[in-house]
């Protein structure tokens, strides 16, 4: 067995406690292990995905113990890609959270960070449906310890709401999980494709359920239409790094719809035919919509960049509805985009909070202005799909794969449409922020706060350096989209043949 393979998970498990057990009380310290400890993370995450480029599946069986009694770990290529991402999310972030002091603003900050990068690794790479859950439940702890990190009435609300919503959706996965395994007799993802392929049609109304109800706590975990309500409240009072963070935390969940309803409940199912059509799909217009009208109607620059990562979510999960392998591949090369771009913005949300508070309206010119505009222009202009930048790309590419669907015509509408409606609210925020205040007397003082005094007695390079390097994720994903974009059609196709994944999990039982 390859034991990188289990590196993403057990590295920043051990991480943590050590810096909880031995140098939470040195600042420093701790920075550096925990800057150290994700590097480290990153450069595994590369390796692997090299392994996995060529289209082979590795499996890693805890204890020795084959499939599927044991726990297994599944590297393929979708899970490499996601892997790859996140550690290369978590490394800007996890500076900017250091350079702009909001690490040092309550307890533990690395610790929790560590650990919600455990439990979203640890998604990614497991094949057990169970383990799937128990992952799901080590982000929520850790989540909610980052979303209430520095304290504040306000966050530790939402932080409840967040937590109450969420362990209702634990209750309902748990629930899934019971029925699946009470028709399978296994919960492993691969033994789960095999049994259901094998089950007759006549027996098949408890699976569809514990299916409907599987898809219900994914929608939630992706911020799907009706199901989306406890993201604004979480993303706009959470601290604005552990927000960007969260952006991966979306496509948890879509990562699980694709992953389950292509390995297991599969198009040729027929026990969960029509679920696309009845349901995600109308529903991720609506959020789509829901997404763009929010971003034009808040009135806070943290609820901008919320409602601006509900419509992204929205037009990835309308090409992931489609289920067919053109549009899952463009549903990849969005899921990378949105999840930089979403990251971007709710970043440079914190540097213009930090300078001028949360309200959108007229101000004197807030310090680094020139630098702050620009790069809200450009997470502007990436997350709404305006050309040049990857997110035009990443549109083209999911209207391209919907003209044979049933429903094109609403599609292609509200894509473009919600494009639209997300432009001029982040056109409003922009001009409202960056060019209305040079008007104002220059005896007002702005309000904010931190105050600019504060700004200006910390180091501020780290954050541009952070925001900058995110920006050039989306800058490199534009100029090489040729190849990203290959990488995600052969990753669909690997989707869309999953006999290569169940015989490298279960070898002989396979057959």
């Amino acid at each position: 067995m390859n034991h990188l393979l289990i590196m993403p998970v057990i590295l920043p498990a051990l991480v943590a406690p050590f810096i909880i057990m031995v140098v939470r009380h040195h600042l420093d310290l701790t920075r550096i292990f925990s800057v150290a400890s994700t590097v480290l993370l990153a450069a595994v995450a590369l390796a692997l995905a090299a392994q996995a480029a060529d289209g082979t599946v590795m499996v890693y069986e805890l204890g020795d113990w084959p499939a599927p009694f044991g726990i297994v770990l599944v590297l393929d290529r979708l899970s490499a890609m996601m892997i790859v991402l996140t550690s290369l999310l978590a490394l800007p972030i996890l500076l900017y959270a250091i350079g702009s002091g909001w690490d040092a603003r309550g307890a533990n900050f690395h610790a929790l960070y560590q650990f919600q990068l455990m439990g979203i690794m640890g998604a990614f790479l497991t094949g057990d449906a169970f383990n799937l859950f128990v992952f799901f439940e080590v982000l929520l702890i850790a989540s909610y310890g980052l979303m209430i990190h520095s304290g504040g009435g306000r966050r530790f609300q939402a932080g409840v709401q967040y937590v109450v919503y969420n362990l209702l959706g634990s209750t309902l996965f748990l629930f899934a999980l019971g029925t699946l395994y009470s028709v399978t007799g296994t919960l492993n993802m691969a033994d789960l494709a095999v049994k259901v392929a094998q089950m007759p049609a006549e027996d098949t109304a408890l699976l569809r359920v514990g299916a409907v109800m599987l898809l219900l706590v994914f929608a939630i975990k992706a911020a799907l239409l009706p199901l989306h309500f406890w993201l604004p409240s979480a993303y706009t009072n959470a601290p604005m790094p552990v927000a960007a963070l969260f952006a991966i935390m979306t496509k948890v969940g879509a990562y699980s719809i694709l992953r389950m309803y292509t390995l297991v409940f599969g198009p040729e199912v027929e026990a969960t035919a029509g679920l696309s059509e009845a349901w995600l799909l109308p529903a991720a217009l609506l959020t789509l919509m829901a997404g763009a009208v929010g971003v034009v109607g808040s009135k806070k620059i943290g609820r901008v960049a919320a409602f601006g990562a509900i419509a992204s979510m929205g037009t990835l999960l309308i090409a992931i509805s489609l289920f067919t392998q053109t549009a899952a591949a463009a549903a990849l090369y969005y899921l990378v985009h949105s999840t930089l771009a979403a990251a971007l913005l709710f970043l440079v949300a914190d540097l213009v909070m930090e300078r001028q508070g949360h309200w959108i309206t007229p101000q004197l010119p807030m310090p680094q202005i020139g630098l702050i505009s620009a790069l809200f222009f450009a997470a502007a202009i990436a997350l709404t799909g305006m050309p040049p930048l990857s997110g035009f790309l990443g549109k083209l590419l999911v209207l391209d794969a919907t003209r044979s669907a049933d429903l094109a015509t609403w599609i292609w509408a509200v894509i473009l449409i919600g494009s639209l409606i997300t432009i001029i609210g982040m056109a409003r925020a922009g001009s409202l922020l960056f060019w209305k205040g040079y008007g104002l007397p220059h005896e007002v003082e702005p309000e904010g706060e931190t105050g600019a005094e504060a700004v200006a007695a910390r180091p501020a390079q780290l954050p541009f350096v952070a925001c900058f390097g995110l920006l050039a994720g989306l800058v490199g994903l534009t100029v090489f989209a040729g190849p990203a974009t290959h990488y995600a059609e052969e990753t669909a196709a690997q989707l869309y043949a999953p006999a290569v994944y169940i015989e490298a999990v279960l070898g002989e039982e396979a057959q």
